[in-house]
């Protein structure tokens, strides 16, 4: 529903994306857009409802703030968990974990792609809403709609046959892995690659077209500079399951090269704004707001140098032609790199299959130690996904911080909007079309605010007002 004042429009909520938010377009007094502002209003709090368990029991616990992505928050907690045991997991193990990891990404862009942003690109930002939806997707592209159903099922099935279900697995714990992968399902998941590859080609396809088609909007809509944050492998190429952070600016300049992701407080600062309850993360070196940077799937092929898989790699050769010094800002690109992702992850997913540990039945380390801290760190579809844990000598959780890869690119979802809203509404002229193009500014980075929001330090700030029958706040008490 949208809602317009003469100083005032707000979005709420914000549709086709993951969570719940809206947002706050200001105008002046020529109806021009003056301040914009997304607002995630709703409070989850894991940090500190965690506070007082057991450290093993987190990997259980927070696959539970998203029902998306769980897959990303069970294997950072895992890692996190890993270093507190001070465990080295089995190769076998870590071939378990990514294959899994590989089928959320595959699942989750998929989704993302093909059911939530691809009507904006078919139909067209001013097409009726009650077209522009997966459901009127379904109407006039019916094939389209059925291959992309069974890619995101294979990318389930993977997660079902290591986590034991596809929403909230149970796979991975701490030490490693209770699920091994029997040479059957092995086999199984081998079948409809060469298959999976077309069709992410298919995708390919339609973001190319509209690239060629509307290269003017590909470029200009909420195009701006700023850094960009990815796990790397040691030679700079795209890891989305381990590696170091590399962090480079607009300009190609790096910022931070092979830096260890345990030590990501000495880089990353939360700013706190009072009209939301998503933290921002910035460049620590540089401070708020000049240190936002991006993440995500336009951060990180911006930040690696290549990719491991050919088809991917050759992909992203091409990707790095559009931009300046290999370096691409335009906000719509990240559907592009999304593409590219997924092309990476089935690539990735047939390596992995084809291990010769990849059935291997040696997948839990244990010890009987603890260390006082552990860091676990992920590329989750939508960006650096950061678990850090704080225990007692009894294994028992004394403090948590989350880092969730749509807070990292809070900053920048509000730049884009901002940049959009005062694009287009000028001098009180405002149509859903208009408006569309505001919330698709924010679908590009594919947020899931389920996910990103937790305790600002420490404590939920609450508002209550007494508001009179006519619409008059007659008293308002805070915390």
């Amino acid at each position: 529903m949208t809602t317009t004042t003469k100083k005032t429009i707000e979005i709420n909520p914000v549709s086709r994306v993951e969570g719940h938010g809206k947002v706050t377009i200001f105008l002046d007094d020529n109806g021009n857009v003056a301040d914009t502002q997304v607002n995630i209003t709703q409070f989850r709090g894991f940090e500190k409802f965690c506070e007082g368990r057991m450290f093993w029991e987190m990997p259980e616990i927070t696959p539970r703030i998203c029902g998306i992505c769980p897959v990303s928050h069970q294997l950072a907690s895992a890692k996190a968990c890993d270093v507190v045991m001070g465990v080295t997991i089995t190769p076998a193990a870590k071939l378990l974990r990514e294959l899994m990891h590989m089928g959320q990404i595959f699942q989750s862009h998929t989704l993302h792609f093909f059911h939530l942003a691809s009507p904006d690109l078919i139909f067209g930002p001013d097409a009726d809403p009650a077209k522009r939806n997966v459901i009127g997707l379904i109407a006039a592209k019916p094939d389209l709609a059925v291959k992309a159903v069974k890619m995101r099922s294979y990318g389930q099935t993977i997660i079902q046959k290591l986590g034991g279900k596809k929403v909230h697995p149970t796979g991975a714990i701490a030490g490693g892995m209770n699920t091994a992968l029997s040479i059957a399902d092995r086999d199984e998941l081998l079948k409809p690659i060469d298959s999976l590859i077309a069709d992410v080609n298919m995708g390919l396809y339609i973001i190319k077209n509209y690239h060629y088609e509307h290269s003017d909007i590909m470029e200009s809509f909420a195009t701006f500079p700023s850094s960009y944050l990815s796990l790397v492998d040691e030679n700079n190429n795209l890891q989305l399951y381990d590696g170091k952070f590399r962090m480079i600016d607009a300009n190609g300049k790096v910022l931070e090269d092979q830096y260890d992701p345990a030590k990501y407080l000495d880089i990353i600062a939360e700013h706190v704004e009072d009209w939301s309850y998503l933290k921002f993360p910035v460049y620590k070196k540089q401070g708020y707001p000049k240190g936002m940077y991006r993440t995500g799937p336009l951060g990180r092929l911006n930040a690696c140098q290549g990719i491991t898989t050919p088809l991917a790699n050759d992909e992203l050769k091409k990707f790095k032609k559009l931009g300046k010094n290999g370096i691409v800002e335009g906000t719509m690109y990240y559907h592009y790199a999304r593409l590219i992702e997924l092309m990476y992850s089935i690539e990735r997913i047939q390596q992995l299959l084809n291990e010769k540990d990849i059935c291997s039945t040696d997948i839990l380390t244990t010890s009987n130690t603890y260390n006082e801290q552990g860091v676990g760190v992920i590329e989750a579809p939508r960006g650096a996904l950061i678990h850090h844990y704080w225990v007692d000598n009894s294994g028992k959780m004394v403090k948590v911080n989350l880092i969730v890869a749509t807070g990292n690119n809070n900053l920048a979802i509000n730049k884009s909007v901002n940049m959009v809203a005062k694009q287009y509404i000028k001098n009180n002229h405002i149509t859903e079309g208009i408006l569309n193009r505001v919330e698709m500014a924010i679908r590009c980075y594919d947020p899931c605010f389920s996910c990103s929001t937790h305790a600002i330090v420490g404590e939920m700030p609450l508002v209550l007002q007494v508001v009179s029958s006519d619409g008059e706040i007659v008293k308002e008490l805070s915390r």
